[in-house]
């Protein structure tokens, strides 16, 4: 590839890169060259919904990344699933659907991130989606992203949805509406032929016959080559050794929350004692590069379920077999959805201004196996309630091991190093603990599994998260815009120190949304393609908001 030039070139096939990437090529004036480490997304588990619990812990389809030993996690290292595949993560995640709240993108405009405010990024939400709600002003059609709900008779619904009001919260018919708040229906990422939709099958596909749009898959970026203070290219393994593209315009990076800091280290962009250490010349001494990382912290409750009423029945070989084929003949069944009976944003406390806390309330037992005569004995039937921390204060890091470019970054991700996050966690616990101890969803279940009743006190509580404490892979901030001084990038996404650089995926969010990341980071990328091209949506007329309602109960 030496002497090869595009106008832009943009590194990582992920949630962000796929969008810049196709949106870029709709000029046909400009040539774009998008280039993947990973490999090509054309697996069945990548297209059948509900096998993405077999494609995300699969080392073909996952960068399979671990943390450093945490040190308020009992020193343990956690895994860190990341997409190994064109369309990134978004090819081997939940698919859940999910903007945040609006005060979390208000909250970015009011840390210094000009045109982020809910109101700057609601029409690239919109632009981005096909819902089955139809055209509004929270909502958009015929955009590439197919939004559906999660509708499965299977899944036990409505009985979480009654258990809401007996529990004194709110229920909500669109957690991407007026009301972000309360019991609502899961929605997913899952087109109307019941495939997975990401990144690469909404945007790079349809773009792909393209003449003007190169994509390469199993290419690694070595470093982003520099003629003075602008970035010209990059130096990338292609086989027979380092080669140069160069790019006229400019390089987007879109590598994640792990490696766009990291690529950034490895080209002289960082903090410059760091950089230093490891022998590398220091280009721009950016102290933010790989900082501020924040991630939502999780842990589980488990209730034994009464009868044989959860998901598990549907795991039998038969079953699954059936359903197989009804999904590959008709996009309908169990297979072509999420297992979610209910998604849960609520407050653990009244006097929050935005939900602090998800609950993935799942009619499925954490550790489901397939069962029949000629498998192994069904399991016993578990309800399983993923607790999930919307808005930690705790923050995190990611640095250089080494000045080699294939050895992976160091990440530390610091989860519940604050008290507050500690306190906030337990409140979560106590919060899901009365919820399922509320009729009807009390009525199916026979005691809790775990951790068990016996874990009640401040000190129990915390040593159980921290022993089983997991996170929901939604890492981000860690090249982030907004931040004063330590800000990496500015408002238009552009490296602060260079030029011709720029950086769109999730790292360039200030704070983590309270919510799933997928739909963030493909707005992201709408947004980022806009910049580059030096336009922009207009700001949404927004309806007036509803107050947000009050709990019932007092703080667990």
């Amino acid at each position: 590839m030496t002497g090869e030039g595009f106008d832009y070139i943009v590194v990582g096939a992920g949630s962000s890169g796929c969008v810049v990437a196709a949106r870029l090529s709709e000029d046909p004036a400009a040539n774009v060259l998008l280039l993947e480490a990973g490999g090509r997304d054309d697996h069945l588990y990548l297209r059948m919904p509900l096998a993405f619990l077999k494609a995300m812990p699969d080392p073909r389809f996952n960068w399979t990344y671990w943390t450093e030993p945490e040190p308020h996690l009992d020193a343990r290292r956690m895994p860190l699933p990341r997409g190994k595949v064109i369309g990134g993560s978004g090819s081997i995640n939940g698919m859940f659907a999910m903007r945040g709240h609006p005060a979390d993108y208000d909250q970015w405009a009011q840390m210094g991130a000009r045109g982020w405010s809910f109101a700057d990024v609601l029409p690239y939400f919109r632009k981005s989606e096909d819902s089955w709600r139809g055209e509004g002003p929270y909502h958009g059609t015929g955009g590439p992203v197919h939004v559906r709900p999660i509708d499965s008779p299977h899944l036990l619904h409505e009985s979480m949805m009654e258990t809401a009001a007996a529990a004194g919260f709110p229920t909500s018919q669109d957690l991407a509406g007026a009301q972000p708040e309360g019991f609502a229906r899961g929605e997913q990422t899952v087109d109307r032929r019941g495939r997975r939709v990401s990144a690469a099958t909404a945007y790079l596909k349809p773009a792909m016959n393209r003449r003007n749009l190169d994509v390469r898959s199993g290419v690694l970026v070595r470093k982003l080559v520099f003629e003075g203070k602008r970035c010209v290219g990059v130096e990338v393994d292609a086989g027979g050794g380092p080669r140069i593209v160069r790019a006229r315009r400019e390089v987007v990076l879109s590598g994640g929350s792990y490696n766009s800091p990291h690529l950034l280290m490895l080209s002289g962009i960082g903090p410059a004692a760091h950089l230093k250490a490891h022998g590398i010349d220091v280009l721009h001494d950016s102290a933010g590069v790989g900082r501020n990382l924040q991630e939502h912290p999780c842990a589980s409750l488990e209730f034994w379920a009464k009868d044989k009423v959860t998901f598990l029945r549907q795991l039998r070989w038969d079953r699954i077999g059936l359903s197989a084929l009804r999904w590959a003949l008709t996009g309908t069944g169990p297979m072509a959805t999420q297992v979610n009976s209910c998604n849960v944003v609520i407050r653990t406390a009244p006097h929050l201004d935005r939900p602090d806390l998800q609950i993935m309330v799942n009619p499925i037992r954490f550790d489901a196996a397939p069962w029949g005569p000629f498998l192994r004995k069904e399991q016993e039937h578990v309800f399983w309630a993923g607790v999930v921390q919307l808005h930690p204060e705790s923050r995190g890091w990611v640095e250089l091991k080494s000045a080699d470019p294939r050895e992976v970054a160091a990440v530390t991700l610091n989860i519940l190093a604050e008290p507050a996050d500690r306190e906030q966690m337990r409140r979560a616990f106590r919060t899901t603990r009365a919820i399922y101890n509320t009729r009807p969803m009390a009525d199916l279940l026979a005691g809790e599994k775990t951790p068990g009743l016996e874990v009640q006190s401040d000190d129990e509580l915390d040593a159980f998260i921290r022993a089983t404490c997991y996170v929901a892979q939604h890492p981000t901030s860690t090249c982030a815009m907004g931040m004063g001084e330590r800000s990496v990038v500015d408002s238009e996404l552009r490296v602060i120190g260079v030029e011709g650089l720029r950086v769109a995926d999730a790292s360039v969010m200030p704070t983590v949304p309270g919510g799933n990341t997928n739909l963030p980071c493909i707005m992201i990328g709408e947004k980022a393609a806009d910049l580059i091209k030096g336009q922009s949506l207009p700001r949404a007329e927004l309806p007036q908001a509803a107050p947000p309602k009050k709990s019932r109960r007092k703080a667990a």
